[in-house]
């Protein structure tokens, strides 16, 4: 199983293969997808930029994670937003997708963010069994409350 060591996060010119992984990603679940080559000159200007944190196991790389932080509205920590978290079909069951997950929180606790959500599709059972074992809820309140629900409009 990968530890937290094998995770690296990732830079500008890793963005070829995060856009590699990302179409894949993209693909396998039929969402529509931009090609690679765009994919790759957007991550690289999000990742010079500071607007995303990336973070890929392997070398070269079968597995990304891709996470946004945001001021807090509650108090004066970061808010941090898990974008993206992919292991390729050949590499899954192996511990990837939780060394990458591990590693995403230990960074965003180590850059001073309080709260991380988010979303994946009630069919996606091993994503959501991965984050339920991390401690991810998707009911208010704890165990007993409301679900939680996620909307989105496409403008």
């Amino acid at each position: 199983m990968p530890s937290r060591h094998d995770v690296r996060r990732a830079g500008p010119e890793d963005a070829g293969q995060l856009a590699r992984l990302l179409h894949a990603f993209n693909s396998e679940y039929d969402e529509p997808t931009p090609p690679v080559e765009v994919l790759e000159e957007r991550l690289g200007e999000l990742l010079a930029g500071d607007e995303i944190v990336a973070l890929v196991v392997g070398d070269p790389p079968f597995g990304m994670a891709i996470v946004r932080y945001r001021p807090s509205l509650w108090g004066k920590a970061l808010d941090s937003y898990l974008e993206e978290l992919y292991v390729a079909p050949d590499r899954r069951g192996e511990g990837s997708g939780r060394a990458l997950l591990e590693e995403t929180l230990a960074m965003a606790r180590e850059a001073g963010a309080e709260h991380i959500e988010l979303c994946t599709g009630e069919t996606d059972r091993e994503a959501r069994g991965l984050y339920e074992s991390a401690g991810f809820t998707n009911r208010e309140g704890g165990p007993d409350g409301p679900a939680m629900l996620y909307y989105e409009l496409d403008l």
